[in-house]
This record gives C-alpha cells, structure tokens and sequence, in this order.
C-alpha cells in the first residue's frame, strides 16, 4: 500500500515535469522552435485545424522556421491563421512554401520571457507540493488505520521526501535551461 502511494506521487510529479516542458515549448526563445507553432490552429475548409496537419514544419537555419503545406491551396489560410496568434510573427510566402523568420527579441521581452517561465516553473512546484500533501495524508491514514506501523510510515515519509527534493530539482534544472534558452542571444 505504500508502494502505491510513492508510486503515485512519482506519476504527479512527472505529470508535472510534462506539463511543464509543454509550457515552456511555447514560450519562444531567441532561436527557432517548431513547438511555439503547436498552438496555431487553421481555418481547413470550415473546421479549426492544427498546423501539423496541414504542413512538415522544419527549422533550417537557428532563427529561420519553414512550413511546407500540403495542400497549396490553404497557403493563405495557414500565413493568416499565424498572424492572428499573438506570437508576434510575420510570415512570408513564395507559392511553394512559408518562411517565418524570428525577430530577436528585446532585453525587455526577453525578462518578460524568463519571469513566464519562473511562473511556469512555480506552478509545477504547487502540483508536486500538493501530490506530496496527498501522499502524506494517505500515509498518515494508512499508519492510523494500523495497515502500516509507524517504522514503515516513518521510511515512506523519509522516502515521499526525497522524491518531492529530487523532483523538485529537475523543476528548477528544466527552468534553469529553458532561462539560459532566452537570455542567450
């Protein structure tokens, strides 16, 4: 039973850790990120569509991302559906594919940047404190219903610790890198 209740706190946490890395894939960095695209979505004959559905998406050159439709026809409904998300984007068309050159960003943009993913960073922090609280309080039950003693409930709590310090660390490690992403120029 306590097994379970550790194993539980180790899946929230790497919950945790995903939706993190989700969020910060949209957070654009000085450099090129297909991922920052993930949230486009286009008008395919009448029905909101994903941009990966509609074209390959590669990054050529570090500030350069280039869409090839698959369908020529949509180029207008894909370069429109870019510039209305507010990712501050400006696509260019030739007829056979869609270049998005990325603007370097600003030193007052780029704190703006690393405050979000401190916020994101923070978050994730609040969902594995919480998987930790449950998880005590899980141990704390089983110890009072006398399914555990109170040495095993002492290991598990000793161990549930480690795992929220170890977890929260890589929080700070994948924040850590995704700040040195945006401030490198």
């Amino acid at each position: 039973m306590l097994a379970e209740t550790l194993n539980e706190l180790k899946d929230g946490i790497a919950k945790a850790h995903e939706a993190l890395k989700r969020d910060l894939a949209k957070i654009r960095a000085g450099r090129a990120n297909p991922d920052i695209l993930d949230s486009v979505r286009v008008d395919y004959y009448g029905s909101p569509t994903p941009l990966k559905q509609l074209a390959s998406i590669s990054v050529p050159e570090a500030r350069l991302i280039v869409l090839k439709p698959f369908d020529r026809s949509q180029m207008q409904a894909i370069e429109k559906a870019i510039m209305e998300t507010q990712l501050g984007l400006n696509p260019s068309n030739d007829g056979e594919i869609i270049r998005i050159p990325m603007p370097p960003l600003t030193e007052e943009r780029r704190k703006d940047l690393v405050k979000l993913a401190r916020k994101s960073g923070e978050d994730s922090k609040v969902a594995i404190r919480k998987a930790r609280h449950d998880a005590k309080d899980m141990i704390d039950s089983l110890r009072k219903e006398g399914e555990v003693g109170e040495d095993d409930a002492d290991r598990a709590r000793k161990e549930l610790e480690e795992i929220v310090k170890t977890g929260t660390a890589r929080v700070d490690e994948i924040v850590g890198k995704k700040e040195a992403d945006i401030i490198e120029v």
